[in-house]
């Protein structure tokens, strides 16, 4: 009992971790003021909103069950345009983000350290990557 009382607090604790550091994620890249500005105030925000908070619980309903989608060219298309425009977004956004290295290292006097915070990254994202892709897939 002690067991699984403890291993629910370290699922619950992780699911919360991992959701509070993706909401910091998603604000810190205003990704939905981004969204809504890109689409001309076309939908509302709370539309937006919305949509995200669906996407994730529709991804971590299929992560975790083991469904299988069989689907014509077309729509496995059309789902490849939806993660590409995600990534895409995605990777816009992280591109300012980057801008703020600079900013930063000037105010707290970190100019000579700079290009050491940025391989920091660089080699945490691949080291991350290649856990996931080489030990944890293959697990």
């Amino acid at each position: 009992m002690l067991a699984w009382l403890f291993t629910a607090f370290l699922g619950l604790s992780g699911g919360l971790a991992v959701g509070c550091g993706f909401v910091a994620f998603i604000t810190v890249l205003d990704i939905i003021p981004r969204l809504y500005q890109l689409l001309g105030g076309a939908v509302s925000v709370q539309w937006l909103e919305k949509a995200v908070i669906w996407g994730v619980i529709s991804a971590m309903v299929i992560d975790f069950s083991d469904v299988h989608f069989h689907f014509l060219p077309f729509g496995t298309a059309f789902i490849g345009l939806l993660q590409g425009m995600f990534i895409g977004m995605l990777a816009a956004a992280l591109t300012e983000v980057l801008n703020v290295f600079p900013i930063l290292a000037k105010r707290l006097k970190l100019d000579d350290v700079l290009v050491w915070l940025l391989m920091a990254v660089v080699f945490g994202k691949v080291v991350g990557s290649l856990f996931d892709w080489m030990i944890y897939q293959t697990s």
